[in-house]
């Protein structure tokens, strides 16, 4: 369908981070040390922003979304959110500066007072936009793979597979003559992605390395690690755990691209800043990795995702149309998924991923076998306060159960929505987010 034959009526953006300082993270869990962004990372983001805006925010534009205030923020027609864990203030900062280009300062961004002074906003009307910190300790949507024992089991059954004893083989002549690049850092398969990381972060920082370093030994390390990423964050089977990382987001895209269709809901714009796993996991999910081969692969710094929600001119029902641009380098390019050759109806996207969605904190303490770790143990005392207090009401007299029946009952319900409001299942009022400044990451946390 071309651009001509729908229209925009709202998008939803996944991007990832920018370019960070050294970083590393568990090959058998995937827990990770903290780093932070460049200069070099906000501008990848910034210009990001800038294209973003002329794609979707620019009256002229082909793809400009329909009633969308691209002058000032209506922040009732933007949602952010953005990913406050492995990579700690990265994610977050890289939303701000994005948000910098989406959003550029306007002049007319003003107040009137009473005295009948106009007040323009602070650095020539620079916008404000709120972002949600999604916490991996009170949220799983962007983080699903932490903490989880049947993921982490997962990956050591891949690395005792057989694809991957001869991937192995296959790259242990190129593996043999890393050492010497790698400042003593373990060079095995299944560390393959820190030496990938280690490589492209000294490459894009250090002179004497990007110098020293052989032409295609760079791109044969992030070829490994591609194969590498991709085979620890999918699986085969669509609920498979590999895929963790898409079933947890995918119930808040879902619920985004409904809003942006319900003629009802303000909503235009929702992004989400966020790693390179759920990238994998998505494209896998919805089959545009097997459709277009080059996406099964590690997405480069500042690439985004961009699911457009169209009504087609005919009518009918919406329908959802797949950018992706790789990094800065890049441009746009709309993929095919999901077996099609054209936009894929929005209901058919719903019903191929729904029956692999983790939506709720119970559905991921299940799937992850974790009774601990992420709230887990709050509901696991819930679930077994539950039980007891059943079995206790069967050993009383039925008078007394009609007056302990009913005290025990009320506690159980009052201790199971402490339990929820704990987890940031049931919130009283409105969540906090935090405005888009460069404050350290763990200022605030979601009500």
């Amino acid at each position: 369908m071309a651009a001509s034959d729908s229209t925009v009526l709202g998008v939803v953006i996944l991007t990832r981070h920018g370019d960070r300082a050294g970083f590393y993270q568990s090959p058998t869990t995937y827990t990770a040390t903290s780093t932070a962004i460049t200069p070099l990372g906000v501008q990848q983001e910034f210009q990001l922003g800038q294209k973003l805006r002329s794609l979707y925010l620019n009256a002229s534009s082909p793809s400009f979304i329909a009633g969308v205030n691209g002058t000032l923020v209506n922040q009732t027609q933007i949602h952010v959110r953005a990913d406050a864990g492995g990579e700690l203030g990265v994610i977050y900062d890289s939303s701000v500066a994005l948000l910098q280009g989406l959003f550029p300062a306007n002049s007319n961004y003003t107040t009137d007072l009473a005295n009948g002074t106009v007040v323009t906003g602070a650095l020539s009307g620079y916008q404000y936009v709120p972002i949600e910190s999604v916490e991996p300790s009170n949220d799983v949507s962007l983080e699903g793979w932490t903490s989880c024992g049947a993921f982490d089991s997962a990956t050591a059954a891949f690395y005792n597979s057989t694809a991957f004893a001869q991937k192995r083989s296959e790259s242990a002549a190129f593996l043999s003559q890393l050492p010497q690049y790698l400042d003593g850092r373990a060079v095995t398969l299944e560390n393959m992605w820190n030496i990938y990381d280690f490589m492209n972060v000294q490459f894009i920082h250090n002179a004497a390395f990007a110098q020293a370093l052989p032409p295609t030994f760079l791109a044969q390390a992030l070829t490994l690690a591609s194969w590498h990423e991709y085979g620890v964050f999918t699986s085969p089977q669509l609920n498979g755990i590999g895929n963790i990382a898409g079933r947890t987001i995918l119930p808040q895209i879902l619920s985004e691209l409904a809003k942006i269709a319900d003629a009802s809901d303000p909503l235009k714009l929702a992004y989400q800043s966020i790693s390179y796993k759920p990238f994998l996991s998505l494209f896998n999910m919805t089959g545009a990795a097997s459709q277009n081969p080059q996406l099964a692969a590690i997405v480069n710094y500042a690439s985004a995702m961009v699911l457009e929600v169209r009504q087609p001119s005919s009518g009918g029902e919406h329908v959802i149309r797949l950018n992706f641009k790789n990094g800065t380098g890049d441009d746009f390019e709309t993929y095919n998924f999901l077996g099609a050759s054209n936009d894929v109806p929005l209901s058919t996207l719903v019903n191929h991923v729904n029956p692999a969605l983790i939506d709720s904190t119970t559905a991921w303490c299940a799937a992850c076998n974790n009774k601990q770790d992420r709230g887990c143990a709050a509901l696991a005392a819930a679930a077994s306060q539950a039980s007891t207090n059943v079995g206790l009401h069967q050993l009383i007299s039925p008078v007394g159960a009609g007056f302990l029946g009913a005290g025990l009952t009320l506690a159980v319900v009052l201790a199971m929505l402490g339990v929820l409001a704990f987890l940031g299942m049931l919130t009283i009022g409105r969540g906090r987010v935090k405005k888009s400044t460069h404050s350290k990451i763990n200022a605030e946390e979601k009500a």
